[in-house]
């Protein structure tokens, strides 16, 4: 009781008033849209071409459901490396089973897969004392390890290779993929801010054993976590699977390559959570990220080298910002 009291007070984001927030906001996209502006006289016009905005809105909204899953996962002080490996078995399963059974096989089996891996890592994490860094890279090998053999499989390797079929994509596409984000956003806004587990949460985070004195249940809060978290990157896989109609293999932590862009999202939006609260500011952050890149791709700046250079500095540069005022060494 006295937790709930004290969490219920106020929620991240909401340190100022919603007129501050809004105030913020505002300004923020009036900044925003002067940049883009910026941005289409750059490309001679074709940056704010709606077919381009179109092409930024759809790559970025499967890495939005990451960093929501990341907002989660650093409220409660865990890291994890494996999430593009558990992406990657759970689109082979969307596709694979989508191709089988048809449009509840695509939501239903990379939903799952994914639901199912990540709660498996979070009992891994809860129950031992294995730091959650080297044990989210075993965890990233072995996953590796059954996607590289399921796609060399004399059975199996010609299901995954497969593409999705275009008739069960319609998840990838406009109007369902933006109807989908703003779903999310509000299910994920709820839980994150207004429910009992979101509260708890943050008090984990915060400090594990003053949680535990005060009354929260550890244990069943980190799994209950792995759950949120589990659907979240399944939902991602789901999307991803629909907006590209297939899965490229990794292997070699090649995997983690994938969880850099939602990264560096959840990272800015962490940042920019004293403004905005921290979920509306991911879905911002991702499309002003995609937005970027975008433009670096219409004036042909190569994607294999540049671009990744590009965003390993923002990576680095956001979380020296995140850290500024966090005292000691960082875990």
């Amino acid at each position: 009781m006295r937790l709930n009291n004290q969490l219920a007070r106020g929620s991240p984001g909401t340190t100022n008033s919603v007129k501050s927030q809004l105030i913020f906001l505002g300004v923020f996209i009036v900044i925003a849209a002067a940049v883009f502006v910026l941005f289409d006289w750059l490309t001679g016009g074709n940056f704010l071409e709606w077919t381009n905005i179109r092409i930024i809105l759809a790559s970025m909204i499967y890495p939005t459901f990451m960093a929501w899953g990341m907002c989660f996962l650093f409220a409660c002080g865990f890291s994890d490396m494996s999430w593009g490996s558990v992406v990657v078995l759970a689109s082979f399963g969307a596709g694979v089973f989508g191709n089988a059974f048809g449009f509840a096989g695509v939501i239903l089996a990379g939903i799952i897969i994914g639901a199912v891996l990540v709660f498996f890592n979070f009992c891994i994490y809860t129950f031992t004392n294995i730091p959650t860094w080297i044990a989210s890279i075993s965890l990233a090998l072995a996953y590796e390890a059954v996607s590289v053999y399921l796609r060399v499989g004399k059975i199996t390797g010609q299901y995954v290779e497969a593409p999705l079929n275009d008739s069960l994509r319609v998840l990838g596409q406009f109007p369902w993929n933006l109807i989908v984000l703003f779903a999310g956003a509000i299910v994920v806004y709820f839980i994150y801010n207004r429910a009992k587990i979101g509260f708890y949460i943050r008090a984990i985070g915060g400090n594990v054993t003053i949680a535990r004195s005060l009354g929260v249940n550890t244990v069943k809060t980190l799994l209950r976590v792995g759950i949120i978290c589990g659907l979240l990157i399944g939902a991602a896989a789901v999307l991803q699977q629909s907006y590209n109609g297939y899965t490229t293999i990794k292997s070699g932590l090649s995997s983690i390559v994938l969880t850099f862009q939602p990264l560096a999202a959840a990272l800015l939006a962490d940042i920019l959570q004293k403004k905005i609260n921290v979920i509306i500011a991911v879905p911002i952050c991702a499309f002003l990220m995609f937005a970027a890149f975008n433009l670096l791709s219409l004036l042909h700046v190569p994607s294999g080298t540049l671009q990744e250079a590009l965003l390993a500095l923002f990576l680095i540069t956001f979380a020296v910002m995140g850290q500024r005022n966090v005292k000691g060494v960082v875990k």
